[in-house]
């Protein structure tokens, strides 16, 4: 099979240009576009330029139908209008499309699965081998421990992320929930403020921290009678996420449309 052609969203983003360097410096793929928002300055940069590699030729553009003729994959990780876009786009000419994105509302999930029907799309709350085996962990300890144990998800960002809890977060509360037998949009609890009253049992707590320039730091705490079991995963580089969306991007490649996760992709849907 050819090498696959990639087309980058947000590509002058911190995430794109590492999702550049990563097409760049792997096989059986090569960089084919580079898309950002028609607004911004950096239309008709050198993508290579801005991810530090020197010229590649790939110019940015904010014409998205154009390139994605072009291409034979999406690797998103934009905001979710865009997304919602992008997945519209993959499914009427096609494409596969690898989703990254959080924030995603319950009506843009609601489009992203209609365009699946068409498209060959993989979404995760994050891409990465470790928090991918994190949440079939979380899943298996919530199915194991009883509900005398309470969870608790802890995770921490950089000072430039814009939604909580993470994307991450939440996969981790919903893996939680599905290893409880329990609806997560039930029993989670998001915010803690004032006067709250005893920790009801069976609900599952998230807390946020934003600061610096951490990648991403996320833990999994069952704390019970007299002890507590943490499960954590650290991100030390945004470079595990690309390289996480680039092999999603080539499973999917001669897949059939459908909705796929990163638990797909790894074997361990089970």
């Amino acid at each position: 099979m050819s090498e696959m052609r990639l087309m980058v969203a947000g590509a002058g983003g911190r995430m794109g240009r590492t999702l550049i360097k990563a097409i760049t410096e792997s096989k059986g793929m090569k960089l084919t576009g580079a898309l950002e928002d028609a607004r911004s300055p950096l239309i008709g940069w050198d993508a290579g330029t801005l991810a530090g590699l020197g010229e590649n030729h790939v110019k940015l553009t904010g014409d998205p139908e154009k390139i994605i003729e072009q291409v034979d994959g999406i690797v998103d990780f934009t905001i979710p209008q865009a997304t919602v876009g992008y997945a519209g786009l993959a499914a009427k000419l096609g494409k596969v499309h690898i989703i990254g994105t959080t924030g995603l509302t319950a009506d843009d999930e609601d489009k992203i699965a209609q365009a699946a029907e068409r498209a060959v799309i993989v979404k995760s709350g994050n891409m990465s081998l470790g928090v991918n085996l994190l949440a079939a962990l979380t899943r298996r300890v919530a199915k194991t421990l009883d509900q005398s144990f309470d969870i608790e998800i802890l995770e921490m960002h950089h000072n430039q992320k814009i939604d909580a809890p993470s994307g991450t977060a939440l996969m981790l509360g919903a893996a939680a929930a599905e290893g409880r037998g329990v609806e997560i949009d039930k029993r989670s609890v998001k915010s803690r403020e004032g006067h709250t009253g005893a920790r009801k049992s069976g609900d599952i707590g998230f807390a946020s921290l934003r600061g610096g320039t951490a990648a991403g730091d996320h833990s999994v705490i069952f704390a019970g009678p007299y002890e507590r079991i943490t499960l954590s995963h650290h991100a030390e580089d945004r470079m595990i996420f690309a390289h996480g969306a680039l092999k999603a991007a080539l499973w999917a490649h001669g897949k059939k449309p459908g909705f796929y996760t990163m638990a797909d992709v790894l074997g361990l849907a089970d």
